[in-house]
C-alpha cells in the first residue's frame, strides 16, 4: 500500500505525518506540497490523504482536480481544508463562520463509519477553521456522518467511493480517539 500525503502548506500536516509514521505506514509514505506534484503523478498511490492548509480549497494547487479525478479510484481522507475540497468536489459550497473556531473543543455525534469503528458515539474533537460544509447544498453523493450539537458538518463520505473527510483535527491534542480514527482509516 502506497500512501500520498498532499501537504497544503499547513503545520498540522506533519503531525498528521507523525501519526502515520507511529502506527508503522511511514515506510509506504510520500509527502508532496500541493503544487509540486503532478495529477498522472497520483496514479501509484492507493491511500491519499490531504491536509489542512489556510484559504479555500481552489487555491490548494492540484487538490480540487485530484478530487475529480482520483475520487472514484482511491481511497482519500481529507482532514480541514481537505475536507472542505471534498465537499466542493462533489458540488456543496462552504459557509464562511461569522466566528472563527480556533483551538475550539467541541462535542460531535457520530454515525457507523469505519473512521469511527470502535469509538464512542459522542466525543470532543480539536477545530482550527472558518469555513464550514453547506448541509443547504449537500448533493446526495456525499453523506453526513458528524455533526457538531448546533447543526455544523464534522464529517461527510461519499455514499459509492471510499472518500471521506473530516472538518476537525485528527492530529490534534484536543481529539480524542484521533489515532484510532487514523488507525481505523489506515488499516481498511
Amino acid at each position: 500500500m502506497k500512501i500520498l500525503v498532499l501537504d497544503n502548506y499547513d503545520s498540522f500536516t506533519y503531525n498528521l505525518v507523525y501519526i502515520v509514521r507511529e502506527l508503522g505506514y511511514g515506510k509506504h509514505m510520500d509527502i508532496y506540497r500541493n503544487d509540486k506534484i503532478r495529477l498522472e503523478d497520483v496514479a501509484g498511490y492507493d491511500k491519499i490523504l490531504l491536509s489542512p492548509g489556510p484559504g479555500v480549497p481552489e487555491d490548494a494547487g492540484i487538490m480540487p482536480a485530484l478530487l475529480k479525478q482520483y475520487g472514484s479510484e482511491k481511497d482519500i481522507l481529507g482532514v480541514c481544508l481537505g475536507h472542505q475540497a471534498i465537499g466542493e468536489a462533489y458540488g456543496s459550497g462552504l459557509i464562511n463562520l461569522t466566528e472563527v473556531v480556533h483551538g475550539v473543543a467541541s462535542k460531535i455525534k457520530v454515525k457507523e463509519d469505519l473512521l469511527f469503528k470502535g469509538l464512542p458515539e459522542s466525543f470532543t474533537v480539536g477545530r482550527y477553521h472558518s469555513w464550514v460544509i453547506d448541509e443547504s447544498t449537500l448533493p446526495s453523493e456525499l453523506e453526513v456522518i458528524a455533526k457538531t450539537p448546533d447543526g455544523q458538518i464534522m464529517a461527510v463520505r461519499h455514499v459509492a467511493h471510499r472518500v471521506r473527510g473530516v472538518q476537525f483535527h485528527p492530529e490534534s491534542i484536543l481529539t480524542e480517539h484521533g489515532v484510532a480514527m487514523m488507525q481505523n482509516w489506515l488499516g481498511s
